[in-house]
């Protein structure tokens, strides 16, 4: 079975030419290299672009450890160019060759010379990259596999793809394996062995089982608002480990930058602007979320709510978490201030939309309390409710669309619709 990517070979196609480095990044496992050296590959072949006009080197492979050397590695691609026709050098895990930043300048003077890398997240992540090539590098994310992605990849109906997708998650070995024992070792073997070993080797962490425990306690909050100093005092709490919030601070940007985990700030809606006091971390891949936390705790609630974030970030969305302030009288008719919260704001470019996810409106009371935030926004963006029931997409009387999860994972141009 191949999982085609068509998301990201679109972005590939519509790169080609454009006279930059293309860089793969993401969350390692997701597909990267298979993306490039084949996916690609196939499309470069179907276009009528000759084998030895795609120069394919995979860094990593022992067969080519003299090309880590970078003169080496230099010397080897220009011995491959011999003609003015378009070629196309594709590096996989290019980090591993020394000063592969000078080796990159140097590709890009090649004039008929398109170049595509891809680098493991422990050494290459997009901010240290695309900072060294601003204005010369184009940075293409990748992510685990989307339901959708999953859904048309698996020979399953959609409540048993959604029961395995809540609980491996969306990396695509996961695919291939043959029973739940053998996911569980996998995620298993990649939160404890690949990822976490990434970022403490990376950034020389001294006390590792820190950084687990804060990884547990980020999987078991999924969705609740947070910062350094309320970790800390979790930590104080829970664990009775002292660790100061500098730490936690830099343990959650390393947690960022290696894509394990993704940073959703709180905007005020109705003033326009950020709030830096807390805000909300949700994990890339649900599978190694669950990993982490020996798939104890698989609440469908947070699980779907950490699902959707990330279809939103899959379809291009900056996501931040909403909040509405309101003054209401109490009943001695004194004023006080409360904070509504909408679990998304999803915007792009062309639009805006308010998002709340909630695994069921059982009754008229629930339906008042998911919407109440909903009420109290005066401007014209569109306003949405992501239930888990499978039901046939409606607006309420307040003008409210409310949507069953699988419509909303199978079909992006669903809110257009309405």
């Amino acid at each position: 079975m191949i999982i085609l990517r068509p998301f990201y070979l679109n972005q590939l196609i519509a790169a080609k030419g454009n006279r930059m480095i293309k860089i793969i990044t993401g969350i390692r496992r997701c597909g990267k290299s298979f993306l490039l050296f084949e996916i690609f590959c196939d499309y470069l072949n179907s276009i009528g672009v000759d084998e030895d006009h795609i120069i394919k080197i995979s860094i990593e492979d022992r067969a080519n450890k003299e090309l880590r050397n970078p003169d080496k590695l230099l010397s080897y691609i220009n011995e491959r160019i011999v003609d003015k026709e378009q070629y196309y050098i594709l590096l996989d895990e290019v980090q591993m060759v020394e000063d592969f930043v000078g080796v990159l300048n140097s590709l890009l003077l090649i004039r008929n010379a398109d170049t595509y890398v891809t680098g493991s997240n422990s050494r290459f992540l997009s901010s240290d990259i695309v900072t060294e090539f601003r204005g010369r590098g184009q940075d293409i994310h990748m992510y685990p596999l989307s339901f959708s992605e999953y859904y048309n990849s698996a020979d399953v109906d959609k409540n048993t793809c959604w029961r395995d997708y809540y609980t491996y998650g969306g990396l695509p070995q996961t695919l291939f394996l043959s029973d739940g024992k053998a996911r569980r070792d996998y995620l298993n073997h990649l939160a404890n062995t690949v990822y976490i070993a990434d970022v403490v080797e990376r950034h020389r962490i001294q006390n590792k089982p820190e950084l687990d425990e804060l990884l547990q306690i980020l999987a078991s909050m999924i969705g609740s608002p947070c910062n350094p100093t309320k970790l800390s005092n979790t930590f104080k709490s829970i664990k009775n480990i002292n660790i100061s919030n500098k730490t936690i601070s830099k343990y959650l940007s390393h947690l960022c930058d290696s894509f394990l985990i993704e940073k959703s700030l709180r905007y005020n809606i109705k003033g326009k602007k950020y709030i830096n006091t807390l805000a909300k971390y949700y994990f890339t891949d649900v599978g190694i979320r669950n990993a982490l936390l020996g798939f104890r705790q698989l609440e469908q609630t947070h699980l779907m709510e950490n699902i959707i974030y990330n279809e939103l970030l899959y379809r291009g969305y900056t996501v931040d978490v909403g909040v509405v302030d309101l003054v209401e009288k109490n009943r001695d008719g004194k004023s006080i201030r409360k904070q509504l919260e909408v679990d998304f704001v999803a915007t792009d470019s062309f639009t805006r939309y308010y998002i709340q996810s909630a695994f069921a409106i059982p009754n008229e009371e629930k339906m008042k309390q998911e919407t109440n935030s909903f009420r109290n926004i005066n401007d014209s963006f569109k306003r949405i409710i992501i239930v888990k029931d499978d039901l046939m997409p409606y607006q309420n009387k307040d003008g409210i669309l409310i949507v069953g999860l699988f419509d909303f994972l199978l079909n992006p141009e669903l809110f257009s619709q309405f």
